[in-house]
């Protein structure tokens, strides 16, 4: 006769693997900073930067990130203007074709530009992408960090910029898209950091080189669009600091958004490190919602420890957010690592 403690231990078990099957851990991979995901026909395609190529994940749950099926699907020429640093890469699919906006430069920092490719395979795993050049305003300033939204039948472009020519100052500027990969708007800035928290960027010796002492940042632009109102959520501080954060911009329902002055800005981080979760330098997100659209979940890349800088300690994490009375959204505090979670 089996004894009672033999009988329950299968019904432990099965009750244990249950729940695991039911919740995920962060981070969703090992290393993965500037996360980006697109949601399409039942699947989700992820991005990240690599700095060497664009490489292209697919999944049906972003739980599953680290078994996903992924692929190179671009690789860059060996010398050129967009022949390095790969960064902070993002698929979008537009009037039925496939894009990848990405920053790249001709192996100096201040060439760094934004770049596009096509691909009009139904599945961007399959087909050709085809390069179809910069994307730029007419200024042509230094460039990272693109996203793309609609908002009101209009395509606009958003990124991390330089006023002038010389590096010290990152802002948020926006212009309108004639298709999606040509400007036709004169760009209009919307952020420039100003506040004590959006200025911590002390340069550190190993990175010096030709940079000045200091950077003030804002950088990471991404649109989130709720009843109405357009939101952009950015990185504020040096993405070296643990101090690396999000800001956050607001448009009211109807604004001309390429009107700077109806950009407000919150005075505080709407989500930053938390040393009691272990979670630094939290930043350059994006958002995705739940297969069945019932939850809002925010994807960003963050440290385990402090003073890891922004090389490949950065993983992308995921966690679940909601919206306030007043229509923003909450995203809460980091959740730490070990800590279980629903699964998308």
């Amino acid at each position: 006769m089996m004894n009672a403690s033999a009988r329950i231990f299968p019904i432990l078990l099965f009750a244990s693997l249950a729940a695991a099957q039911s919740t995920f851990t962060n981070p969703l991979l090992p290393s993965g900073p500037d996360p980006w995901v697109e949601y399409h026909d039942g699947v989700y395609y992820y991005m990240n930067s690599t700095a060497t190529n664009l490489t292209l994940w697919k999944t049906r749950n972003m739980a599953d990130l680290k078994s996903a099926e992924k692929k190179v699907v671009w690789t860059p020429p060996a010398t050129g203007p967009y022949s390095h640093d790969i960064w902070a890469p993002e698929i979008h699919f537009l009037a039925g074709k496939w894009y990848i906006y990405f920053a790249a430069d001709g192996k100096t920092n201040q060439t760094h530009r934004i770049w596009v490719i096509e691909n009009a395979s139904a599945d961007p795993f399959q087909g050709e992408w085809t390069f179809k050049g910069k994307l730029a305003d007419a200024t042509d300033k230094w460039a990272i960090d693109a996203s793309v939204f609609e908002y009101q039948g209009k395509l606009y472009y958003i990124w991390s910029g330089w006023e002038g020519d010389e590096n010290g100052t990152q802002s948020i500027y926006i212009a309108r898209l004639k298709n999606p990969w040509t400007v036709e708007s004169a760009r209009t800035r919307i952020s420039t950091p100003e506040y004590p928290w959006e200025k911590v960027g002390d340069i550190p010796p190993q990175l010096k080189q030709d940079n000045p002492p200091h950077i003030d940042v804002n950088e990471g632009p991404e649109a989130l669009l709720h009843d109405g109102k357009v939101f952009v959520i950015y990185s504020a501080s040096a993405c070296w600091t643990d101090n690396y954060a999000l800001g956050m911009l607001t448009a009211d329902s109807g604004a001309e958004l390429l009107d700077g002055s109806v950009w407000k800005k919150s005075p505080t981080p709407v989500f930053q490190q938390s040393l009691e979760a272990h979670v630094y330098a939290t930043g350059h997100n994006s958002f995705f919602k739940s297969a069945d659209g019932k939850t809002d979940w925010i994807l960003y890349h963050a440290n385990s420890k402090p003073g890891q800088g922004c090389g490949w300690h950065r993983a992308p994490r995921a966690q679940p957010f909601s919206w306030n009375a007043d229509g923003t959204p909450n995203f809460g505090t980091p959740v730490p690592a070990d800590k279980p979670l629903p699964r998308p």
